[in-house]
């Protein structure tokens, strides 16, 4: 069975943004090159894909929200991203590489808001 890098990378998307403590995906150098150059958002902004033989390796770059734990975070990406593309595609996972890229702050204003 063929699955395409940006289905395997949707997955993965999706998977990371349910986990408790991500503020975001972040896009890598795949993502700007593709934004400036070729004019297209990517999908899967924020996962670059690798299949082998062996199976699918996914690199994921995210923003933590402020004050998570970021052990468990990650730990909890890898566990949701790697059962995810299993479920969906089938494929074996053999590594979910976690690039925190930056830790989201909260403004002020959100702060008012969260004490009303």
């Amino acid at each position: 069975m063929n699955v395409s890098d940006e289905v395997i990378a949707v997955c993965a998307v999706n998977a990371t943004l349910r986990t408790a403590g991500v503020a975001g995906m972040a896009g890598g150098i795949q993502n700007t090159i593709s934004r400036n150059l070729l004019g297209k958002e990517l999908t899967a902004r924020g996962v670059k894909i690798s299949q082998s033989g062996e199976g699918v390796t996914a690199d994921v770059f995210i923003n933590v929200r402020y004050g998570a734990k970021i052990p468990a975070v990650a730990w909890d990406i890898q566990e949701n991203v790697k059962n995810e593309i299993d479920t969906m595609t089938g494929l074996k996972v053999t590594a979910v590489n976690i690039h925190i890229q930056g830790v989201e702050i909260p403004s002020e204003e959100e702060d008012k808001d969260d004490e009303k």
